[in-house]
């Protein structure tokens, strides 16, 4: 359950029942602030605009709307108003997902009556969004200490320009990879690269899983929990070979710990076995304590018939979305929140055209052939976006490789995530 930040007196508030609410109203507790807001209830399709501008203000710096508590604003009390629930918090989370420019995720939680389950309450969680502000109407929309207000330019500036720091702070991890490249003077392959850190995580965020006894096998299954029913559903004839399940020897590693394929040892040397099948191909995640996830593929491409290197594109949406998936599994071990800041990146890739193509258009293989040697593609993320929407992450951090490979179309299935619409 999420918490809900009262006043300095009362930073960690978790209702749970229909009393924890009239008792804060009770004690005085409930008042609206840069964190919180109230709302009677939702019932014209107008409310959907406004409620839309209540989600987008609080996006900034995170919130909480609770639906179901009247305000007497002349004589500045509250009083619980309980609403019909069913439908209520999918109406919330189809405006979030649907009005705002761009679109994000809530968390609802509900907090039914003790005297009719259908009627209740609705708390709804705006975590704070990496890619805020957020435009509704033509307009941005922020906090003061008691309500929303439309932003100014240089408001919004100021925001955007936060936004592209951090960014640029997950570029910069992720060039340290590419320099870090155990197998950079080997082969001729692409290489596949994914960071991934929590922007606000404590120093020992993920201790627990990377030391203690049996590390190596709690990073065993932690990977496992990339690899669930589901997500094997959707990324069905779309994976990556090697996969994080060859990752099968755990190493230590500075700050944290690593499982990776055989032919990668201590130190991250790169340990080919004489003879072996497919010698080159090395898959390595690397979990931190601090929070920090790498990713690390040598096999991003080969050569294929005609001897030709062919970019597996197919690999950089499945190995994110399974990334993505451990970023949210991390986040879960250590109870965070807060956002993450992404990258994808990808090198040797001049002139190579995407394997995809072969599978498709009755034989006849892609003629497209990517311009750059190297790819790079920055992102921020939130709780609730891992949890409800990590198609369109995924979408935001490998996108731009696919339409220049012509191939986004083919991973449809894999970049889409449940739509939800708002009758506005």
């Amino acid at each position: 359950m999420t918490s809900i930040y009262l006043s300095s007196d009362t930073p960690r508030w978790t209702p749970k029942s229909e009393a924890d609410l009239q008792s804060v109203i009770d004690g005085g507790l409930i008042d609206e602030s840069s964190r919180l807001d109230v709302k009677k209830e939702l019932v014209t399709k107008g409310d959907n605009k406004e409620l839309a501008k209540d989600l987008s203000s609080f996006a900034i710096d995170g919130g909480t709307l609770i639906i179901g508590i009247g305000e007497d604003k002349p004589n500045r009390t509250f009083n619980l108003t309980p609403q019909p629930l069913d439908g209520l918090a999918e109406k919330v989370d189809s405006v979030a997902r649907s009005i705002p420019d761009p679109p994000f995720n809530v968390v609802t939680e509900v907090i039914a009556t003790d005297a009719d389950r259908t009627q209740g309450y609705l708390l709804v969680h705006v975590p704070a969004s990496p890619q805020a502000p957020h435009m509704v109407d033509g307009r941005y929309y922020g906090r003061n200490d008691k309500t929303k207000h439309v932003l100014t330019d240089a408001e919004v500036a100021r925001l955007h320009e936060q936004r592209r720091s951090a960014e640029q702070d997950a570029l910069a991890l992720l060039q340290r990879e590419f320099d870090q490249d155990p197998l950079r003077e080997v082969g001729e392959q692409s290489h596949l690269f994914l960071v991934a850190h929590p922007l606000a995580g404590r120093r020992d965020m993920l201790l627990k899983l990377t030391s203690g006894h049996g590390w190596n096998v709690k990073l065993a299954e932690f990977i496992q929990r990339a690899h669930t029913p589901a997500l094997n559903a959707i990324l069905t004839g779309v994976d990556a070979s090697p996969d994080l399940l060859d990752a099968g020897n755990g190493y230590r590693r500075n700050g944290g710990a690593a499982r990776a394929s055989t032919n990668l040892g201590e130190a991250r040397a790169y340990a080919p076995v004489e003879g072996s099948y497919r010698a080159e191909d090395v898959i390595e995640l690397q979990v931190f304590e601090n929070g920090g996830l790498r990713l690390f593929s040598s096999r991003f491409s080969d050569a294929i018939d005609s001897g030709d290197q062919m970019i597996f594109d197919a690999s950089a949406v499945s190995l994110t979305r399974r990334c993505l998936a451990l970023v949210l599994a991390a986040a879960e071990e250590a109870g965070y929140v807060g956002n993450w800041a992404l990258a994808v990146g990808a090198i040797r890739l001049r002139g190579r055209r995407p394997y995809s193509g072969q599978q498709n258009w009755g034989g006849f293989g892609s003629t497209t052939r990517y311009d750059q040697d190297t790819y790079r593609e920055a992102t921020g993320t939130t709780w609730a976006e891992l949890n409800d929407a990590p198609g369109a992450v995924t979408r935001r951090l490998v996108g731009p490789l696919l339409r220049a490979l012509a191939s986004e179309e083919r991973f449809a299935d894999a970049l889409a995530d449940p739509e939800l619409s708002a009758d506005a």
